[in-house]
């Protein structure tokens, strides 16, 4: 059976019931849905810009200028609103940010209150420029902000125009009064003639009075030089006071770091400890003076004791009638006695040995007396103390500091004036030289004069004296010198005819990948039969390019007649476009017979890389790399420069160049596709038994 037939007995399968029929009008119509629909929602966006809610502010309070009243601010609000460019709405500063943070507005203009001012300041000694204040915000819509910078650029450069006009108008008036004046600075050089005279006596008494000045800056210069000897000393001293200074206070720093603390948390208890020690030492000083002066007295009566106790034990003891039982007690006394009476001796002898060291001692406990009260009163303002001379000192560390600064920078500044003072005296040599030439060439200025009298007159009469319509006329060429002639070869009538190259394939790509859902990329009637490979393809391809072309001459139609697409080829467009479904076709049949269920993926992502590197929206080369890499190789990239040449006229080099590379497309892929089914006649475990199945 022919591959027309097979095709033909494919297709009449659609006609068997709602359902199949159904999905045969799917077909047809899907592609409406991305090309028709896709271009009518952005068919003319430019031309609709008079609906985009905008906020205009107008806070220009407007000035005076040249006795004119000037109102910048209502003249631009007043061409913006009659532009018809946006939907401008007249609202408050405060209001125009909220609707802009919003989205009740999708931009704002704000013209502030000294914009006038600013405009006409151009005339004034301080000349400003005016600024318009726009505020968009990306997050309302980004497209619209792009619009308003373009539309913006062209309000700024026609408000610039106009204050140009006007500064230049100023200028060209001014030439008269330039005449007049330079006139006057005529006569004003013939008598400046007569005073040449006065001005070279002038320049004789300058030269000699010049002499006198070099003597005086001679002295001047060794007296500084001396001053720079003496600061450089005064420096090195002020330096090393900084350093020791420096030092002291990060020892005392260090020190108030680790002592204030304690003396803060611990003032009572110093005080009392202090106090303690004070009445200590109070105490030992008056023991000390009792030991002293009973010492001797104590040892003298213990003497006297221990003899006390030997009578009596000799009486009761030695030589008794009768025997004592209290003997035992009186020898162990007596022998007590005694050594107390030795001990006593002892401590006598010590006193009087050392008398000397115990007045010593004596002082010392006054002094620790003193000095303990002392810090008992003051205890409880340690603290205070400590930190009020860590002040001090640090205060002293930073006069030091500054006096060594000081020192540094009158060092410097006296170098500085040595310098000078030199500089000076040279200066002042060259003056008096100069003076000698001046009073030399203050004859020669007697002719100068003479001849600037004689240039001012012929400058005057070569100064233009512009009327009022000479004026206007240069005004205009001055204000705007370059005009932009612009010529569109091919013009495309609105922004959906610019994007009908990139809509229109995608929508045919699209109806292929979905007809070959519906539709089995090889015939099994063929491949059950053993039909020739090359059958096979066409027998699954010719069906889908039936539907192509009905999808073509569909979508075409509704684009043409319905959404107002003017193609200046028609005939060859559409002609163009049944090559473009059949290649399409041929390309999704033979990933959908090779390999399968994950062919239909393959057929998405090769639509994804096509879309992203056909440069239908952007010029190619302003996308990344990899996607100009991709370019020549993908059958999209040529449609899309041949419908452009096609829909908007052109050469047509790029058409006939697309043209054959779609049909090597066309029969490269229905050659693998022949491959496939050649391949697919022979079954195998995984034919079988599939990894994956949609």
């Amino acid at each position: 059976m022919r591959s027309p037939k097979l095709a033909a007995l494919e297709l009449r399968r659609f006609g068997r019931g709602k359902l199949p029929r159904a999905a045969l009008v799917a077909l047809l119509v899907l592609p409406l849905l991305y090309g028709a629909l896709y271009l009518w929602s952005f068919w003319d966006p430019y031309g609709r810009l008079d609906r985009i809610p905008v906020a205009l502010v107008n806070e220009d309070e407007g000035t005076t200028a040249d006795g004119k009243r000037i109102s910048a601010g209502d003249d631009i609000a007043g061409g913006l609103r009659d532009s018809g460019t946006f939907d401008w709405r007249e609202v408050s500063a405060d209001e125009a940010r909220r609707g802009v943070e919003g989205g009740t507005y999708y931009l704002s203009l704000t013209m502030p209150a000294d914009f006038s001012r600013r405009v006409a300041s151009s005339s004034g000694d301080s000349p400003r420029t005016g600024a318009l204040q726009v505020r968009t915000n990306d997050a309302n819509n980004y497209i619209v902000g792009q619009i308003s910078r373009t539309v913006f650029g062209e309000v700024r450069r026609a408000a610039s125009t106009k204050t140009s006009r006007s500064f230049l108008d100023r200028i060209f008036v001014s030439f008269s009064d330039l005449h007049g004046e330079t006139e006057k600075a005529a006569k004003g050089a013939d008598r400046l003639k007569g005073g040449i005279g006065k001005a070279e006596k002038g320049s004789k008494d300058l030269a000699d009075g010049l002499e006198d000045a070099r003597r005086g800056s001679g002295k001047l210069s060794k007296g500084l030089k001396d001053l720079h000897r003496g600061a450089g000393d005064l420096q090195d001293g002020a330096t090393k006071v900084a350093d020791g200074t420096r030092t002291l206070a990060d020892k005392v720093n260090a020190v108030d770091a680790r002592v204030g603390p304690f003396l803060k948390d611990n003032e009572k208890t110093i005080g009392d400890t202090a106090r303690f020690v004070a009445d200590s030492a109070g105490r030992l000083r008056d023991d000390l003076a009792a030991l002293e002066k009973e010492a001797p007295a104590a040892a003298k009566d213990a003497r006297a004791a221990s003899g006390t106790m030997a009578d009596v034990h000799r009486t009761r003891c030695e030589d008794p009638a009768l025997p004592d039982p209290a003997c035992a007690d009186l020898e162990r006394a007596g022998d007590a006695v005694a050594a107390a009476a030795a001990v006593a001796d002892d401590v006598s002898a010590l006193v009087t040995e050392h008398r000397d060291d115990l007045e010593a001692l004596d002082k010392h406990l006054g002094t620790l007396e003193k000095q303990a009260d002392a810090l008992a009163d003051r205890a409880p303002h340690l603290s205070e103390d400590l930190d009020d001379a860590v002040t001090r000192i640090n205060r002293l560390n930073t006069g030091a500091g500054k006096v060594a600064a000081g020192a540094k920078k009158l060092n410097k500044g006296l170098g500085t004036a040595e310098s000078g003072a030199l500089d000076l005296d040279e200066g002042v040599g060259e003056l008096k030289t100069g003076a000698d030439d001046l009073n030399g060439g203050m004859y020669k200025l007697v002719d100068g004069s003479g001849k600037l009298a004689g240039g001012l007159h012929d400058g005057a009469e070569r100064i233009p004296d512009y009327d009022k319509q000479d004026r206007d006329r240069r005004t205009e060429v001055m204000a705007d010198p370059v005009q932009l002639v612009s010529r569109d070869l091919h013009e495309a009538p609105n922004y959906g005819t610019g994007f009908a190259p990139y809509f229109i394939p995608l929508s045919l790509w699209v109806g292929a990948m979905v007809a070959y859902m519906l539709i089995a990329p090889m015939n099994r009637r063929a491949l059950a039969v053993g039909a020739p490979a090359w059958r096979i393809a066409l027998a699954g391809w010719l069906p889908v390019v039936a539907i192509g072309v009905l999808q073509t001459v569909a979508l075409m139609s509704v684009l043409h007649w319905a959404v107002g697409l003017h193609m200046a080829r028609a005939a060859g467009t559409v002609g163009f476009l049944f090559l473009v479904t059949a290649c399409f076709a041929a390309i999704v049949q033979w990933l959908n017979a090779r390999f399968g269920a994950a062919g239909r993926i393959l057929v998405l992502a090769l639509l994804m890389l096509q879309l992203t590197s056909a440069g239908g929206t952007y010029p190619v080369q302003t996308s990344p790399g990899f996607f100009n890499a991709l370019h020549p190789f993908l059958p999209m990239s040529y449609v899309v420069e041949a419908l452009r040449r096609l829909i908007t006229g052109g050469g047509l080099g790029p058409v006939w160049q697309a043209c054959a590379v779609l049909t090597a497309f066309t029969a490269g892929a229905l050659a693998l596709t022949a491959l496939s089914a050649r391949r697919r006649q022979v079954w195998t475990v995984d034919r079988l038994h599939p990894e994956l199945s949609l």
